[in-house]
């Protein structure tokens, strides 16, 4: 693994940095004050998280003379909901923050949805800070300033737009990560690949992504940046990146959550693949060579839930728009487009690609 410390510059309004690397755990303090003066910060991290990295931060956060306090809470998507947002802006209110101060992200996308959504609305809005510690919350989820929680009805339906002051990615946390969720974030990887970047595929289609993950992280987020910066609040451009997404997230929902995003958006991007070579949508066959890469990463190509389950699941989606849904169309790998089209249509689409 590479020791250089990259830095991706994100020109939203304020801007701010993506910094990777190494180490950069224990000297998120220093680097922070770099950005923000000496602050009260809350610290929020899962349950998973927490015993592997909490002290860590809190030192290097006291050291560099943050006033720290805590917030844990028990891990899963299954607590990325109310209940969880309001328990962390009643912990928010008894530390007395201010807009002063910050709130810490800490572990992967669901504490920095539920972190980055509870700054968005206290007091208005305060200041937060994004520090990843999975592949999927640093290619991903950390970068773009979108924040939400589940609702009974759908994922991520209740949100806000807010960009955080800064985002260190510490590389060495990948080594702690469980196969299954390192490929969670290589799902998301994938899909930039398939986005936009061919060369970025390969790395996954030979297996080479653990020779440099950093330089894989760089990639995704200067990617993601170049996107954000022109298309902010996903009025046309920033829509590409929820390639699979609609599937995927009726996956995530059909399941009750017990099947992860990442995951779960492999199934979709699949789906879609194999939906849209088969409706003559594509450039030429790309289907299998997405199926046998994703498969190579230890993700799934299908789902057990039928189209029909999945068609309603999606159109409770935040993605439909009165009574069409935009979908991302694959063309050819590193090129993809959006199609919009009827609400009614999406079942036939699903069912051109469903695989079990």
């Amino acid at each position: 693994m590479a020791d250089t410390i990259q830095v991706i510059p994100v020109g939203t309004v304020p801007p701010y940095q993506v910094t990777i690397g190494p180490g950069l755990l224990a000297q998120c303090g220093g680097r922070l004050r770099d950005v923000l003066p000496p602050c009260r910060a809350a610290v929020v991290a899962d349950t998973t998280v927490a015993p592997l990295y909490l002290r860590t931060v809190t030192e290097s956060l006291r050291q560099a003379e943050f006033a720290v306090s805590t917030f844990t809470f028990p891990a899963g998507e299954a607590r990325k909901n109310l209940s969880t947002l309001s328990d962390i802006l009643e912990f928010l209110a008894r530390e007395h923050l201010t807009r002063t101060d910050c709130v810490v992200a800490l572990g992967g996308g669901v504490a920095g949805d539920m972190a980055g959504f509870a700054a968005a609305v206290y007091l208005r809005g305060i200041r937060y800070v994004q520090i990843p510690t999975t592949l999927l919350a640093a290619v991903d989820s950390s970068v773009g300033g979108k924040t939400a929680i589940d609702l009974a009805a759908g994922k991520n339906l209740a949100g806000a737009f807010l960009q955080p002051a800064a985002v260190l990615c510490d590389t060495d946390c990948l080594c702690t990560l469980p196969a299954d969720i390192f490929a969670d974030g290589a799902a998301e990887a994938i899909k930039t690949g398939v986005l936009c970047d061919e060369s970025l595929f390969a790395l996954f289609e030979d297996g080479t992504l653990t020779a440099d993950p950093a330089a894989v992280i760089a990639r995704c987020v200067t990617y993601k940046a170049g996107v954000v910066e022109r298309d902010e609040k996903e009025q046309g451009e920033r829509k590409l990146l929820n390639l699979g997404h609609t599937v995927g997230h009726a996956i995530e929902k059909c399941s009750q959550y017990a099947i992860p995003h990442g995951h779960a958006v492999a199934a979709g991007l699949a789906v879609i693949a194999r939906s849209a070579e088969r409706l003559g949508w594509t450039d030429g066959p790309i289907a299998g060579r997405i199926a046998a890469c994703l498969t190579k990463n230890g993700l799934p190509t299908g789902t057990a839930y039928p189209p029909q389950a999945l068609a309603e699941a999606a159109l409770a989606d935040k993605k439909r728009a009165g009574g069409e849904i935009t979908l991302v169309i694959p063309r050819r790998i590193g090129n993809c487009g959006l199609r919009k089209m009827p609400v009614e249509d999406l079942l036939p689409v699903i069912q051109a690609g469903w695989e079990a």
